[in-house]
């Protein structure tokens, strides 16, 4: 999700012509494959066989969303991977555009198929709602763009201006995930059958309802809206903004992933299910440190590339990486 957010930047420079972006588009494209690295990197780890990975890409069920996404993850890194090299060699600075138009393209193309594994899983009430899709696309907007203002600020940060541009840009990102994730709670209180799941991730959940609203709405959502929305942004306003609208994030997609997981699916409607193997009851679940290990492996092996490339080639303004 933040792999293709964290290219706004570059998009705003290359596809809608915007000059200001154009010094950072380089870096924005930078983050972007260390971010998708960094991700793939835990999500094969996690899978407990990650040799077994050559049998993802060499044989494919076409109608599994996860046989799509190994062309989607593959075309990503492709198409970044291209657009940085237009606009790291000067002969080649006409194809940029182009170059980035196809990312761009992509981009969205790998969001919503991020947001179809999800949505195309009627395995638990959670899932399986049309809305996931743009939903995800928001969120890689909001929480990418966070993700740039943190990085930016470690090498530099922007100018006056740009920093106005970028604080506005995240306010409406942010506001467009508040909105759809509204929408989407909202559609499923309509029906019945979901009364139950939006009433345990909602109010009676335990630590799911307490990070919902407290980490990701008021956290998450209301006070960066708050700081950048407030006229001039200063740096230090803008950061705290992106570092809430991050912690935020984390709040959202534990209670989405964990917390969609968590309640039982409601095989026979009007029946009550029970087992010896937790049929029908909310599963309990806390993560481990290896767990938790993991995914701060993920976040690192992103900011070592991300660090790596910064320092080996010409990304970063020379105005903000100073002498």
């Amino acid at each position: 999700v933040v792999a293709s957010g964290v290219l706004n930047v570059a998009s705003m420079a290359t596809v809608f012509g915007q000059a200001h972006y154009k010094p950072w588009a380089r870096f924005s494209a930078l983050l972007s494959i260390a971010a998708l690295a960094g991700g793939l990197m835990v999500l094969m780890l996690d899978l407990g066989r990650p040799e077994r990975v050559v049998v993802a890409a060499t044989h494919y069920n076409f109608k599994s969303v996860f046989a799509w996404n190994v062309f989607l993850y593959s075309g990503m890194f492709a198409f970044v991977a291209l657009y940085l090299w237009m606009q790291m060699q000067k002969r080649f600075n006409r194809y940029a555009r182009p170059a980035g138009i196809a990312a761009f393209v992509w981009r969205f193309v790998l969001t919503t198929g991020t947001g179809l594994i999800f949505a195309f899983l009627v395995a638990r009430q959670a899932y399986a709602s049309a809305l996931l899709p743009p939903l995800f696309i928001a969120m890689s907007l909001a929480w990418g763009m966070a993700v740039f203002v943190l990085a930016q600020a470690a090498v530099g940060g922007a100018d006056e201006q740009l920093r106005q541009r970028i604080a506005r840009l995240l306010g409406i990102f942010v506001a467009l995930v508040l909105y759809l994730t509204a929408v989407y709670h909202l559609t499923n209180l309509y029906f019945a059958r979901q009364t139950a799941f939006e009433r345990f991730i909602l109010l009676d959940g335990g630590v799911y309802p307490l990070l919902f609203w407290v980490g990701y709405v008021l956290v998450g959502s209301v006070l960066p809206m708050a700081l950048v929305w407030r006229g001039t942004v200063g740096a230090t306003a803008l950061n705290v903004a992106a570092a809430c609208t991050v912690a935020g994030a984390f709040a959202a997609l534990y209670v989405f992933i964990v917390g969609g997981q968590a309640f039982p699916l409601e095989i026979f409607p009007g029946y009550e299910v029970a087992s010896s193997f937790r049929d029908g009851a909310i599963a309990p679940y806390a993560p481990s440190v290896w767990e938790v290990l993991l995914g701060l492996g993920g976040v690192a092996a992103a900011f070592l590339i991300a660090l790596v490339g910064q320092r080996l080639f010409d990304v970063v303004p020379r105005a903000a990486a100073g002498p």
